[in-house]
């Protein structure tokens, strides 16, 4: 498993191929961090820098050609999204379209909670049932007597 993840990890760093960075450092470096917004349609949640799927690279690679067209690094974000949706950026907008992907993960928590609660409070109740009231017990002791007594004998 470790192995693994260090042959991996390599792969995923480097995947801008280096036919992709453009000449300019300072254009190189708003496509990078325009990219660090952008989910690979194919890998999920992978930034499109660090995937190697063919529609990453043709992603970065759409960056790079409006960055280098002139766009701002919103408009170039503005533009891809008109393109692929909501779906491409890492962090979707708060929308009617995306309410369950913002509501989701609070709900679920709540609900994990409110279910350990309940699973707890059954469980109290059930041990409070399984307790012996006061004359059960003594009954109970003087079995325990008698066996001993009996024993004993």
């Amino acid at each position: 498993m470790v192995l693994l993840l260090a042959l991996t990890v390599p792969m995923a760093a480097m995947a801008v191929e280096p036919d992709e960075i453009l000449d300019d450092p300072a254009l190189e470096a708003r496509a990078r961090e325009v990219s660090k917004g952008l989910r690979c349609v194919v890998c999920l949640n992978q930034d499109i820098d660090s995937s190697n799927a063919g529609v990453a690279r043709d992603l970065r690679l759409l960056v790079r050609e409006r960055i280098v067209a002139g766009d701002s690094n919103s408009e170039t974000l503005a533009f891809i999204q008109a393109r692929y949706g909501d779906y491409v950026l890492l962090k979707p907008p708060l929308n009617m379209q995306t309410y369950a992907l913002w509501i989701a993960p609070p709900a679920m928590f709540v609900i994990a909670i409110g279910m350990g609660w309940a699973i707890l409070m059954r469980r109290r109740k059930k041990v409070a049932g399984a307790m012996l009231s006061e004359a059960e017990e003594q009954e109970v002791r003087r079995f325990i007597e008698k066996q001993k007594a009996e024993n004993n004998t």
